[in-house]
């Protein structure tokens, strides 16, 4: 088990990647010629899709490790990349090809129900935020860590899902500037966590440059 500290963070880190303030403008877009009724069940669909990729990548995310031969300590550095790679598009105040093409958004505005795909896999629950829950889940092997990594996990989709039922009225208040800085905000401390992943990988697959 670790502390308290460390499990607000790991909630912290899981919510700042998925960064469901940045997805408000897309999600207006794509809800424009729908309902109020029918956006309400694409935002809860989309926070229960969230749930579900995020709880299934922490109970069984190390065991596809395992199968496919991939040490821990090279997910973490692989995956810390990624992490740096999405928190420089956070930068730039940009979705991240990790998580959504151009081409992809475009599609997204024929298809009939997006609360899926793009919106849950993979603009909210993408690459990033897998690899950031396997490489928590890792940190410890008791069933108490696993349990409540599940739950921060499932508060992670709960902020989604009311995120993204109150996006219209966040889209108006914030505007596009202010989500914009939210954004860059958000990137700024998701590179801090990028470059503790990959110095945790490091210090696992080359000990002997980390002490030196």
């Amino acid at each position: 088990m670790l502390t308290l500290t460390e499990y607000v963070k790991m909630f912290t880190a899981i919510v700042v990647i998925v960064d469901p303030i940045a997805a408000v403008p897309l999600f207006v877009t794509l809800v424009s010629n729908h309902s109020q009724q029918d956006r309400r069940r694409i935002a809860r669909l989309t926070g229960f899709s969230v749930a579900i990729v995020l709880v299934a990548a922490c109970v069984s995310g190390e065991s596809l490790l395992r199968l496919f031969g991939v040490s821990m300590a090279a997910f973490r550095i692989g995956g810390g990349i990624l992490v740096m790679l999405i928190a420089i598009s956070m930068f730039n105040a940009q979705l991240s090809w990790s998580k959504a093409t151009p081409e992809e958004t475009k599609e997204a505005e024929q298809k009939p129900d997006i609360a899926v795909v793009p919106l849950a896999i993979p603009i909210l629950s993408g690459p990033g935020a897998i690899s950031t829950v396997i490489i928590f889940a890792n940190q410890s092997s008791s069933w108490a860590h696993k349990g409540l990594l599940v739950a921060s996990c499932v508060m992670v989709a709960i902020t989604v899902w009311v995120t993204l039922r109150m996006a219209i009225p966040i889209g108006s208040w914030l505007g596009k500037t202010g989500i914009n800085i939210v954004t860059r905000l958000m990137g700024l401390l998701l590179a801090a966590i990028a470059v503790e992943i990959i110095t945790a990988g490091l210090s696992k697959l080359l000990p002997g440059l980390v002490k030196g």
